[in-house]
């Protein structure tokens, strides 16, 4: 019986079986304990409207206007074109800046056909000794969210720093396009992203 060293009953058979069950449940039980453990602590996500934390695009987040970044257009193409621009200073993890960022999207409502809206996260200029009138560096001040609204010959007609209401800004565009004071016209119509145009429907 040479060969019978190399034989195995079934009930061998059976007990590798049992054993590697064994061994797997236990494996399945220590990764579902650790992976409890890291959920456990795990701190839930604490950014919101009011604090200086990092949660995302705050144009997309707070805005409801995710358009708005990237910029479609450089403050290099828009000075070209004759057009003019608002340019808009932030950081996504400033209280003020996500605030804010409703009032920018509501005046890109109104004004997002004629005027190029540019949105800088000021992490994204890059930093050099000097910059020219065509570089959005030129016109950033230290500070956010800062808003800048150039006339389309590139002169600045609006530099504030901070939350400007939506009234100040309005006024600056309407003196760049020659409308109307407020009090004296009638009310802007508000563009919808989602406009349905009836004349193709029929």
């Amino acid at each position: 019986m040479i060969f019978s060293r190399f034989t195995f009953t079934s009930t061998d058979a059976n007990h590798r079986l049992s054993w590697r069950r064994l061994v797997s449940s236990c494996l399945l039980m220590l990764i579902a304990a650790i992976s409890c453990m890291f959920l456990v602590a795990t701190p839930p996500a604490l950014a919101g409207f009011n604090d200086d934390r990092f949660d995302g695009n705050i144009f997309a987040l707070y805005g409801g206007n995710g358009s708005l970044v990237p910029p479609r257009i450089s403050l290099e193409q828009s000075l070209k074109r004759h057009k003019p621009a608002l340019l808009v200073f932030y950081v996504d993890d400033s209280s003020d800046c996500k605030q804010y960022s409703i009032v920018v999207s509501t005046l890109q409502a109104y004004y997002g056909r004629v005027a190029s809206f540019i949105p800088l996260n000021i992490d994204s200029i890059p930093p050099k000794d000097s910059y020219t009138p065509e570089e959005a560096g030129y016109y950033y001040e230290g500070v956010v969210p800062q808003t800048v609204l150039l006339d389309k010959d590139g002169k600045v007609v609006l530099n504030e720093k901070g939350k400007v209401a939506f009234e100040k800004v309005d006024d600056a565009f309407r003196e760049v396009f020659n409308l109307l004071p407020r009090s004296e016209s009638v009310e802007l119509k508000q563009r919808s992203f989602n406009e349905f145009n009836t004349e193709l429907a029929r």
